[in-house]
C-alpha cells in the first residue's frame, strides 16, 4: 500500500485532500478505538496502550506528510522539533521528514518551469539538468547554464502548494488536537500554527525570498565571508527562482581530511554565531531554516549560505525582549528573568516557579557561552537537556509552552546548536554572545 501511494503522489489540491482527509480518518479511528478499551483497563495498560498509539499515529503522519510535500510536510518538519507541543513519540518519528525527500518527476517540474518562465527551457537557458541535487518540501534545485555562459541553480515550487496551505494547516492541527495530543493551550496553539502560516505564505512567494536575498546581502556587506547567491531577475518568478551557482563544501564533509583543520572550523563556528547574532539584534531579519544543507563552507573561513524563503522579522520590541532575557539569565536574576518570560509568554500565568528551578535550567542552556572554550563535537548538552525534562515534575514543565514570537528564532538555536556539533568547534562564545547583545539597537533607541 506504502509503495503504491509513492507511486501517485499527490500534484493537485483534490488529490492532496483525499490523501489528508484519508489519514484523519484512520487516526480518529485509532483514538476512538483506545479511548474506549480504556474504559476496561488499568492505568499501567492503558498507558502502555497509548504510548503504541502514539508510535503508530507519529509513524502515519510521518509517512503521509513524507509523500505530500507542500505545506503540510513543512509543517510536519517544524513540529518535529516541537518536544514541547507534541508527545515524544510522534514527535520523535516526525524526524524523519528533516531528510532530503525524494524529487517530482522532471515532466512536473518542466511543466511547472515553463508556465512561470513564458517559454520553452531551450529558449531559457542553454543547458538545464533534469536531475535535481538537491529536493525539498515545497520545492527542488537544478543546475543549469544561463546563454551568457553563467553557471545557475534553479529553485522550482511543487504545484498546488500554496493553493493548499490552508487545506494542509487545517488538516494538520485536526491530527494534532486528536485524543488530547497537544500539550499547549488554545491560544498558544493558534498563535504558533499563525506564526507558521505567515512564514509559509512568504516563503512560497519566490519574489519575496529574491528581496531577501537582495536585503541581506546589503547588511552583510561589512561581513565579506558570508556568501550570499545573486539573483537572476529576468529568469525569476513567483515560482521559479534562479541564483547564481555558490560552491561549498558540505556540513558532513568539513572535517580535516577536506582541508577545514581545527582553528578554520572554530573560526567559521564563530563567524556563523557573529552573523545570525547580527541579524537578530541588529537586522531583526533572521534567516530561520538552519537545516544543513542550506549552508556551506569553504577552507578559507567563508560561509555560504542558501535559502532565504524562511526570514523571520523581529519587531523591536521582540528584539529587545530576547535580549533583556539573555541578561537577566547571565546575571542569575530570576525574578526578572520570570517576569519577561510572563511578558514573552512562554511562561503561563498562574504558578510559582522556583529559583532553584531557573538556576538548574540556565546554568545547562548557557554551558556553551563560558568564558572557557567549549569542545561542541563531545557535548552532551542535549542528553542533558533531556534527561532533565524527565526529572522535572510535570506540574513544573506545564507552566511553560511555546511562544509564537520566538518560536521560529528558538529553532535557529536549537538548529545551529547541531551545526557547530557536526563542525566540531571547540571555542568561548561568551566574548561572540556579549558582542552580539552590545551591539544591539533598541527599539525605544
Amino acid at each position: 500500500m506504502a509503495d503504491s501511494r509513492r507511486r501517485k503522489r499527490p500534484t493537485t489540491t483534490t488529490g492532496r485532500l483525499f490523501r489528508l482527509t484519508g489519514m484523519t480518518t484512520s487516526i480518529a479511528t485509532r483514538v476512538a478505538g483506545h479511548q474506549v478499551k480504556g474504559l476496561f483497563q488499568s492505568d499501567s495498560a492503558k498507558a502502555a496502550d497509548r504510548e503504541k498509539l502514539m508510535q503508530h499515529i507519529g509513524k502515519e503522519v510521518a509517512a503521509t506528510l513524507g509523500e505530500m510535500k507542500g505545506a503540510v510536510m513543512k509543517v510536519g518538519q517544524i513540529a518535529s522539533q516541537m518536544q514541547d507541543i507534541l508527545p515524544r513519540e510522534i514527535s520523535e518519528q516526525l524526524k524523519v521528514l528533516q531528510n532530503a525527500s525524494a524529487p517530482m518527476p522532471f515532466h512536473v517540474i518542466r511543466r511547472q518551469l515553463e508556465r512561470e518562465l513564458g517559454n520553452t527551457i531551450g529558449e531559457l537557458f542553454a543547458s538545464f539538468e533534469e536531475t535535481p541535487f538537491a529536493a525539498a518540501s515545497i520545492g527542488q534545485v537544478h543546475r543549469a547554464t544561463t546563454h551568457e555562459g553563467d553557471d545557475v541553480v534553479v529553485k522550482i515550487q511543487y504545484p498546488a502548494v500554496k493553493e493548499s496551505i490552508d487545506s494542509d494547516m487545517k488538516h494538520l492541527r485536526r491530527i494534532l488536537r486528536l485524543g488530547s495530543l497537544l500539550k499547549v493551550d488554545e491560544a498558544a496553539l493558534d498563535g504558533v500554527f499563525r506564526e507558521i502560516r505567515n512564514q509559509l505564505e512568504e516563503e512560497l512567494d519566490y519574489h519575496q525570498e529574491a528581496s531577501n536575498l537582495n536585503q541581506f546581502r546589503e547588511f552583510h556587506q561589512h561581513q565579506p565571508w558570508l556568501i550570499i547567491p545573486t539573483v537572476y531577475d529576468t529568469l525569476s518568478s513567483e515560482k521559479v527562482l534562479t541564483l547564481s551557482l555558490e560552491t561549498g563544501t558540505p556540513l558532513e564533509q568539513a572535517n580535516d581530511q577536506n582541508g577545514f583543520d581545527q582553528t578554520t572550523r572554530n573560526l567559521l563556528g564563530e563567524r556563523l554565531f557573529d552573523a545570525i547574532g547580527e541579524q537578530i539584534f541588529r537586522f531583526r531579519t533572521v534567516h530561520c531554516d538552519p537545516h544543513p544543507g542550506n549552508f556551506a563552507f569553504r577552507p578559507d573561513g567563508s560561509i555560504v549560505m542558501y535559502d532565504f524563503g524562511a526570514v523571520k522579522r523581529l519587531p523591536g520590541a521582540d528584539a529587545d525582549l530576547i535580549r533583556d532575557i539573555v541578561e537577566a539569565a547571565l546575571q542569575q536574576d530570576w525574578g526578572q528573568l520570570d517576569a519577561l518570560l510572563q511578558t514573552l509568554g512562554a511562561r503561563k500565568q498562574e504558578g510559582q516557579v522556583s529559583d532553584q528551578f531557573y538556576a538548574t535550567w540556565i546554568e545547562m542552556l548557557l554551558r556553551a557561552f563560558s568564558s572557557e572554550p567549549f569542545d561542541f563535537a563531545s557535548s552532551h548538552l542535549h542528553t542533558d537537556i533531556m534527561k532533565q525534562v524527565r526529572k522535572t515534575p510535570l506540574e513544573q514543565m506545564m507552566k511553560f509552552q511555546p511562544s509564537p514570537r520566538t518560536l521560529l528564532i528558538e529553532r535557529v538555536v536549537s538548529g545551529h546548536y547541531w551545526t557547530l556539533m557536526n563542525l566540531g568547534v571547540n571555542a568561548a562564545f561568551r566574548p561572540n554572545l556579549e558582542k552580539a547583545l552590545n551591539g544591539s539597537n533598541r527599539a525605544s533607541a
